[in-house]
């Protein structure tokens, strides 16, 4: 009478191996998404001499917008003249 199965891994051995592989590969994944996902959000790094860009400015902004073609000629003139006409008063609402 064998009781140990002469030391062999027996058909619930390799189910429980396959599973185990599996929750550790994806583990891996998940891991390795939220790590991506992390490190996609990480604000730019400064230059290397320790000098902060500046922002865009609106205008900037503005024109990167009308050479994209998100937003057309008139529009683009349009929202120049705003910008440049300086601050509007209290929005009322």
């Amino acid at each position: 009478m064998r009781y140990w199965n002469d030391h062999d891994m027996g058909g619930w051995g390799f189910g429980l191996m396959a599973v185990g592989i599996l929750l550790l590969l994806g583990t891996l994944v998940v891991v390795a998404v939220a790590l991506g996902r992390y490190l996609g959000q990480l604000p730019p790094q400064s230059p290397p001499d320790g000098q902060l860009v500046p922002p865009p400015s609106p205008e900037q902004v503005l024109s990167e917008r009308y050479a994209r073609g998100e937003i057309d000629a008139d529009e683009y003139r349009h929202r120049l003249d705003t910008l440049r006409s300086g601050p509007a008063g209290p929005v009322s609402g």
